[in-house]
Parts: structure tokens; sequence; C-alpha cells
């Protein structure tokens, strides 16, 4: 297994999915140790700075990559476990942007009101007690949270030449803001262009369900990643594996038909797992699965729906390849 460490300049961070050659070539069985610049692209750094001043929205959610995989190919599954992710700065960042947000007037949702005030926060990380520090900006309340840090993105290039913001989740990855895409998770992502073209980015230190306001705890990342290519059966949408959980992610708008592109997807890999008719993965899923909002802000929003390993103790998905990769994870 190969370690492979690569840090970006600013001038190599991507703000597209698609669009971009590839900064890198790396190998199955790889391993990365990567920095990302937070969401922000570094532009609020103390609660004085407001995002209607400081923030390019032209310039957010900066990648690192895209990352060209030799061998893959259209059709392919590229499967990227997560071995480790720890915040690469002292503290993070939050805030309330105008016009932006679950509980605001938006573009798409209009209504007769003014913004909510933008306000910004600091959340400051204690290492040792693996807590983020939230500060009432409107008095004065004080909790210490716990550290979980998570990949708000993670995607391969899009089909058919398509460029896409990196705010944006759709079947290729994107901007799902998932808590669960985090250290010990595997990725499995469908193949669209030659090389797969990979990369990822928009750390959170933490981030509850939903993303509610519109932005996490956002910060820059030090991850540590394993690379691993399935020849053949992409799924149509993106897979995370655990431990205790299989999953799905829809994005899309409305929020339901995200949630019905997840179920989809999951009648799929149950049909796979369990070599069962369509109508009996259906029956199945009903009475196992759990559905998460993963974010209710981007451009697309994005639910996840999940099934717990533990009614199915002797399946394993991908010939086993989640466990394989996490053993390869501790060798790190």
């Amino acid at each position: 297994m190969e370690i492979i460490e690569f840090t970006p300049d600013r001038n190599q961070l991507a703000y597209t999915f698609g669009g971009r050659p590839p900064i890198l070539t790396v190998r199955p069985g790889d391993a990365l140790k990567l920095w990302s610049e937070d969401a922000f692209n570094h532009a609020l750094k103390s609660v004085d700075d407001l995002s209607s001043a400081k923030v390019d929205l032209r310039f957010v959610n900066p990648q690192t990559g895209p990352f060209y995989v030799a061998g893959a190919e259209p059709g392919d599954t590229l499967a990227i476990h997560i071995a480790e992710l720890t915040p690469a700065r002292s503290w993070g960042v939050s805030a309330a942007i105008p016009f932006f947000g679950g509980l605001t007037s938006t573009d798409r949702t209009a209504t007769l009101q003014d913004a909510l005030p933008d306000t910004t926060w600091i959340y400051h990380v204690d290492s040792a007690r693996q807590t983020v520090g939230f500060q009432a900006r409107f008095g004065d309340f004080e909790v210490a949270l716990p550290l979980e840090p998570m990949l708000g993105t993670i995607g391969v290039a899009p089909p058919a030449g398509e460029v896409r913001s990196s705010l944006v989740p759709e079947r290729f990855g994107g901007n799902m803001d998932s808590p669960d895409v985090k250290a010990g998770t595997t990725v499995y992502l469908g193949v669209n262009v030659e090389g797969a073209l990979f990369s990822i980015g928009d750390g959170h230190y933490r981030q509850g369900e939903g993303e509610a306001c519109g932005t996490a705890v956002e910060g820059a990342m030090n991850s540590t990643i394993i690379v691993d290519l399935i020849k053949g059966g992409a799924p149509h949408w993106p897979r995370l594996e655990t431990d205790t959980h299989w999953m799905a992610v829809g994005s899309s708008r409305p929020m339901e038909d995200s949630w019905r592109i997840a179920q989809v997807e999951m009648v799929r890999w149950f049909e796979e797992l369990f070599d069962l008719h369509q109508m009996d993965a259906y029956q199945l899923l009903t009475q196992t699965a759990q559905a998460p909002i993963a974010n209710a802000v981007d451009a697309n929003y994005s639910v996840v729906v999940k099934a717990a390993k533990s009614y199915f103790p002797r399946q394993h998905a991908y010939d086993g390849l989640h466990a394989t990769m996490r053993d390869r994870a501790t060798r790190l």
C-alpha cells in the first residue's frame, strides 16, 4: 500500500465536479493523506467577518482533487474508505448567510420578508477533550459539543461532460453533507468518466442532521483515505457502508424525491445482497429502514436511507471490501 501525501496550493483548489484535469494519479489500494480548505475558503476568521462582505459564492466548498484512479472506467465502482479525519485548525466557523438556509426565505422559496441577520460564530477546538465550543452571539450561553469530523463533499466527475458546482449533491456524490461520511465509512460511487476524477472537501468539525442554517462547524481538514476499485457494478446513486449499516443517499428537490431515490437505491442493493425479487426487497426495506435528512439547504436536498446490518449478520456487501479496507486503515 503506497501512502501519498498531498496538500494543494490555493491555485490548485477546484470548485466543481467535472471540468478540471486531474491533479494526481493514484492506484487502487493507495492511501492518501490530504489537506482540504474550509467551505468559506478561509474568508471568515472572526465573528466580525460577515459572509455578505467576505464570501465569494464562486469560490466556496473548495475541493482537493480531482484524482485520476488508474484503471477506473465508466460503469465501475469506486470505493473510498475514510480512515481518519482530524481538524487542521484550532477553530471552526459557522454562519447564517442572508437568504440561505432551511428557516429563511430563499431564491427558491421566496417570501416578502427581510433576511435573517448576517451572523458568524467561531467554535474553538479542544483537541484534548475532543470538543468544539459554542458561544452564543446574542447572550452568555456556552456549551462544549463533541468533536465529530465529517466530509461534506466527496464525489466523482459527472457523466456526459457535465460540470457541476461543488455546492451541488447529485448521483455523482458531491455536497451531500451527510454526518455518516466520517471516519470508518466506505463510500461507493459509480464511475462516469475514465479515471473517475474524484475529489474531497468541505470538512465539518461537527454537524446536526439537516444542516439547518446552511453551514456546519466548517473547518480545514486533514483526511486519510484509502482508494479501491470494483470492476463493474456501478451503483446508480452513492452508497455508504459502516460496521453497523448499509446506506444510500438520494439528492433532489423536493425532499420526498430525495427520499424516493435513496429508497429505490436501497431496494436495488437488497436485491443484490439477498438475491431477492424487487417486491420482496421493497417489503423487507419497508420494515427495516431509517431515513435521516442529511441536508435541507443545498441546491439539492439529500436524504440517507439506512439498513442495520445486525438484522443480517451473515451478509457481506462487495465480498467484504469494507472490512478489508478498514483493516488496511488500522495499519496506517
